[in-house]
């Protein structure tokens, strides 16, 4: 099944329940959540879409392997209900696609990207060496199954003739399964998306964009160059949010941002603007 609903000057959002059609990055084994089309064309690339939940436990994330879309109702609001079931998780393989066993490559792995989201000045060194060994050792991003089955329901409502949508994400009762963070991804390809602004006024561009800083500002967007669409969010109480830009090679080409929100809270609700530059 596809959804999909109209805004205004050209521009849409579409969900699935099927497997990426773009099957150029890691990522398309994901369930994607709400993508962006303008004019026709998709604005995706390899992101994962508006209100996309990952959960972690400890330095594991977990990822949706597919959805259930069992409520689409049209008129004064859009209103649609996602049903995601986490059970992926990242792993590495050779070329080949044998999956390596090695579980001091993963605790390193995620290590490493811990320490490039949270310290800025390691960023290129870090990134520099896990690019060299994926190359001298064939090593590609894959996902596999966990065997544990986590649901994290998303609703999405966004008014007629309206650029806002509403995203609620209810992962109750699941406090006692070892979640540690609930992480809710708003992104869309890097390509199409190469400023970010926001209401203090910064202004980046490109690779001066990190690729995982804590927003201060109230209220912050990523704006593409050539297309002039933005998305914006704003600050939420109970939770704290980032943005992100990242472009390497066929593996990542994503921008936007995440929502980080403590397990035991349960519900988390933000608004989502979407629109041209003027």
């Amino acid at each position: 099944m596809e959804i999909s609903i109209g805004l205004s000057e050209g521009l849409q959002l579409k969900i699935s329940d099927n497997p990426d059609s773009i099957t150029d990055y890691p990522s398309s084994k994901l369930q994607k959540a709400f993508l962006l089309v303008y004019k026709g064309r998709s604005l995706a690339q390899e992101a994962v879409g508006f209100g996309f939940p990952v959960i972690k436990r400890g330095l594991t994330a977990l990822f949706p392997g597919s959805v259930e879309l069992p409520s689409n109702r049209q008129g004064k609001y859009n209103h649609v209900e996602a049903v995601y079931t986490l059970n992926l998780k990242e792993k590495i393989i050779r070329q080949g696609k044998k999956r390596i066993q090695y579980e001091l490559v993963y605790t390193l792995k995620n290590f490493m990207a811990l320490l490039i989201r949270r310290v800025a000045f390691l960023r290129g060194i870090l990134t520099g060496v896990s690019n060299a060994l994926r190359k001298v050792f064939g090593w590609e991003t894959g996902y596999e199954d966990t065997g544990v089955f986590m649901k994290v329901k998303v609703t999405y409502s966004v008014p007629a003739a309206s650029d806002e949508m509403r995203v609620d994400v209810d992962w109750a009762g699941q406090a006692e399964s070892g979640i540690t963070e609930l992480i809710v991804m708003n992104e869309q390809g890097a390509d199409h998306f190469d400023q970010y602004m926001d209401s203090s006024g910064i202004c980046l561009r490109g690779d001066k964009i990190g690729c995982w800083d804590e927003v201060l500002a109230h209220e912050a967007s990523f704006i593409g160059t050539e297309s002039r669409v933005r998305f914006t969010l704003s600050q939420v109480n109970g939770a704290q949010l980032y943005c992100g830009r990242e472009r390497i090679g066929s593996r990542l080409a994503w921008a936007g941002f995440g929502y980080s929100v403590k397990p035991a809270i349960n519900r988390f609700s933000y608004i989502l603007k979407i629109g041209i530059c003027q």
